[in-house]
């Protein structure tokens, strides 16, 4: 399923420079396309995490990419006055599957990522679910 049919102009674009940024440990991507007042949120076990714009850059450069095909599903949507909008999604980082909630705002007529609220939804190997 994609729920990306009625995406805003560019924010498509900024969704799938997202999840290929993530799957292939690209942090200039990130530099780009995150706000500086970028913030990240681990749910996990009833308890939350956080991260900066620094430190995520940091956890990105910390690791090696995946070898193609990237894997990611775009859930679904929301947007409002082509200002705000939020993106759902699935991003592989094996062995973990990630269900991410993406806050983006427009700026100077460019989407930037400004929140990122996200859970691990599962496992996965060798390119198929556990």
């Amino acid at each position: 399923m994609d729920g990306s049919d009625q995406m805003p102009d560019g924010l498509r674009d900024a969704a799938l420079s997202y999840c290929e940024a993530v799957y292939f440990a690209k942090a200039d991507v990130f530099e780009t396309l995150c706000h500086d007042r970028f913030q990240m949120t681990l749910v996990e076990n009833g308890a939350a995490t956080f991260w900066d714009k620094a430190s995520y850059l940091e956890r990105v450069r910390g690791r090696e990419p995946f070898e193609a095909p990237a894997r990611y599903e775009i859930i679904g949507t929301d947007a409002a006055g082509g200002e705000i909008a939020r993106v759902h999604l699935t991003v592989d980082v094996p062995p973990v599957r990630y269900e991410d909630h993406l806050g983006f705002i427009r700026v100077d007529g460019a989407w930037k990522l400004l929140t990122k609220v996200f859970r691990v939804a599962g496992h996965v190997t060798g390119g198929t679910d556990e």
